[in-house]
Order: structure tokens, then C-alpha cells, then sequence
């Protein structure tokens, strides 16, 4: 779990992270090394879900020896599978995304990130997310090092 204190507001207790793959963690359906090296280093916090219609078809492989969950869906739809995925957990989970698709899981996530990287960002996703990065390793980052993410948010 990752505790993360913002003074003026409630202690989030984050326990899980779910991410998008397409243009959010991968570029092109590929994971750079450095990504890889910082869900490696995340995953003994949160657990970390990919929710993904996987585009170009690789989210699976791309993340087996990582060790984190892949959650596939159909293109068609993709937010509802999003939302749904995001619901399952009872609180403490901070989501990270780039697309329309994203928008409606990062309003039930308490807390949510936006990318603005290889594939750009739908812009009206920035209204629905609390903090906007522009590079994943950027987002992982925030959690790897919450006292980031209390300098942003604090009141």
C-alpha cells in the first residue's frame, strides 16, 4: 500500500493501480525498458492491473515476466470494462490513462493521472483526472515518490 498524505484533505491509502496499456504504458504496444524497471519496482506496494482492449495485440506478452495482471476486453465499449474493473476494489485505487476511454474510470478512482505522451492525450480527460504528467515514467514516478504527488494536490 502506498499512503499518501495531502494536507486539507483526506489520507489516501492506494493498494491498487490500474493502468491503461495503449498509449498510456506502451508506446506502440511496446514497454520501454525503464517502464519495466518501475513496475518492477511498484509492484511490491500495489497491485497493478493493465484494463485494455490491447490494440496492437501485445499487452500480454509484453507483461508476462513482470508479473502483473492483464485484464483484456473488446474495443467496442472499452470505458464500462474500465469502470467496472475500477469498482471491484473497495477504495485505495489510483488509476493512469491518455484516452477517452479513460475519463470515466478516472472519475471513480480516487485518485487519477493523465499522459500526455507517444499517442497524446484526449483533452477532456485532463478535466477528469487530478494530476497531468507528460511521460509515464513521469506517472510511476508520482507513486514510486508520493511526496510528489502531496506537493500537487496540497491545499
Amino acid at each position: 500500500m502506498i499512503q499518501i498524505t495531502i494536507p486539507g484533505k483526506p489520507t489516501l491509502n492506494i493498494h491498487t493501480l490500474i493502468l491503461d496499456f495503449n498509449g498510456t504504458l506502451a508506446c506502440d504496444g511496446v514497454l520501454s525498458a525503464t517502464v519495466k524497471e518501475k513496475l518492477l519496482a511498484l509492484k511490491d506496494s500495489v497491485q497493478i492491473i493493465v484494463a485494455t482492449a490491447d490494440t496492437h495485440g501485445t499487452a500480454k506478452t509484453q507483461c508476462t515476466d513482470l508479473g502483473i495482471a492483464v485484464e483484456t476486453f473488446p474495443s467496442a465499449d472499452a470505458a464500462p470494462f474500465k469502470v467496472k474493473i475500477t469498482q471491484r476494489f473497495a477504495g485505495g485505487v489510483a488509476c493512469i490513462g491518455n484516452g477517452f476511454n479513460d475519463a470515466p474510470m478516472c472519475k471513480v478512482a480516487e485518485l487519477s493521472v493523465a499522459i500526455i505522451g507517444c499517442e497524446g492525450c484526449w483533452t477532456g480527460l485532463l478535466s477528469s483526472c487530478d494530476i497531468a504528467v507528460t511521460s509515464i515514467e513521469a506517472a510511476l514516478e508520482l507513486f514510486l515518490k508520493p511526496m510528489r504527488i502531496q506537493a500537487t494536490l496540497r491545499t
